[in-house]
């Protein structure tokens, strides 16, 4: 039988953007394609002229299903795989999984280690940033500040490879403490980078700060009150960008900010250009809390003396037999994590960043869930690009730092 026309049913389903006839609004696919949606993200908007007057964002699918991968790997081998959450500053998702995992067994980091972790999260702050607000500018048409922050970031780039031997994606941190120490002379060429770094970011704001164009383009545009923010669980630059002071670091301190002096930067319209400003400031708190770090950094040992988690010495795996049956133990299954459940959050360069792990006493985790930032960002970018021009939707959405390694499920 037939099924009655849609028209005729006494509650019809009306598809969202469904066309209304002559004269309403156009409905266009921006992205998934388009290079600013990052090739994975697809923004549906319903346009009266050049106004929006409606978006249905998707996030998309990396399809990586990170978190089910998880329960498959050893708690040591899955941290490639945080790594690849927020790819731009990698060494804090690394550092935070690696906080969740060792509050769950009890273990304790070492002074160095604290330290280390805390300098290199400030690290991978500027980083995150610097590429957030050069991809941004770049959208704009403003080629030079680009330059100059890309010029900055690459030498970031190439410092941390030389500590971590890797360019992007580190797999630095461990359970209970880190990789590998500094090598020599990698504090002296910090000192020299965060030089450039005032150099090359004084340049920028003298291009862009009171530019006409770029105050047009970005001055109550993109506006998100502090109660919306809140109610669509934002957190990070954009939460602070509406005035709100909230702050992991500051607010429930972790590793070693409890002893450093800083400020925490916050907007006052919640618009573009306070997200812009909100970063620009927060890229200097973090260069003042390295400093800070570098004076206060003492010597010692990098990882805890703990066979349950700490890999032994090479040279004691090739010489006994208790130190390759550890190294072999901890290979082969896994550290030992006792049975319960943890949520441990650090503030990362978009917000917070929290590892919701389950254990069952086991050396492969029974869950881990992600609270990611950008997808939770996600859901509320419709407020900031209806009402607005359709030429604003690419700024605002560079304005959110969208990672998609961080939506992938």
């Amino acid at each position: 039988m037939k099924p009655p026309p849609l028209a005729t049913l006494p509650n019809p389903v009306r598809p969202a953007f469904a066309p209304e006839g002559e004269g309403g609004p156009v409905i266009v696919n921006i992205g998934p394609s388009h290079p600013a949606t990052h090739g994975t993200v697809q923004i549906i908007a319903a346009l009266d002229g050049e106004r929006v007057v409606r978006t249905d964002v998707h996030a998309g699918y990396l399809h990586r299903g990170f978190e089910k991968e998880c329960e498959s790997h050893t708690w040591h081998n899955l941290i490639p795989y945080v790594d690849r959450l927020n790819y731009v500053s990698a060494l804090i998702n690394d550092f935070a999984y690696c906080d969740a995992v060792e509050q769950l067994m009890g273990v304790t980091i070492t002074p160095r280690c604290r330290y280390l972790r805390t300098l290199l999260s400030e690290y991978s702050r500027l980083v995150d940033h610097l590429t957030c607000i050069a991809a941004g500018l770049m959208e704009l048409g403003a080629m030079t500040a680009f330059l100059y922050l890309v010029m900055v970031r690459d030498y970031m780039y190439e410092h941390l490879a030389n500590l971590t031997g890797a360019r992007v994606t580190y797999t630095y941190g461990r359970i209970g403490g880190l990789a590998r120490d500094l090598p020599a002379d990698w504090l002296t060429r910090l000192a020299d980078i965060l030089d450039k770094y005032e150099v090359f970011v004084a340049r920028v704001h003298g291009l862009i700060d009171r530019n006409r164009i770029f105050i047009d383009r970005m001055r109550d545009v993109g506006v998100i009150s502090t109660a919306d923010a809140l109610h669509w669980g934002y957190t990070g630059p954009i939460l602070r960008s509406t005035g709100a002071v909230l702050d992991l670091r500051r607010d429930t301190p972790y590793l070693a900010y409890a002893e450093l002096d800083f400020e925490v930067p916050v907007g006052i319209k919640g618009d573009n250009y306070d997200r812009y400003y909100v970063r620009m400031r927060e890229m200097d708190e973090s260069v003042h809390m390295i400093r800070q770090l570098m004076e206060m950094l003492p010597a010692g040992p990098i990882n805890v003396d703990d066979h349950r988690c700490t890999f032994p010495d090479k040279q004691l795996v090739y010489t006994e037999i208790e130190s390759l049956i550890n190294h072999f133990k901890l290979v082969m299954d896994g550290p030992a994590v006792p049975a319960g459940e943890i949520y441990v959050a650090h503030e990362s360069p978009n917000g917070e960043l929290g590892f919701y792990l389950v254990s069952t006493g086991g050396g492969v985790p029974y869950k881990v869930h992600v609270r990611a930032p950008s997808f939770v960002h996600m859901g509320g970018v419709h407020k900031m690009l209806e009402g607005y021009q359709l030429a604003d939707i690419v700024p605002t959405f560079g304005s959110v730092n969208m990672i998609g390694g961080e939506c992938d499920r």
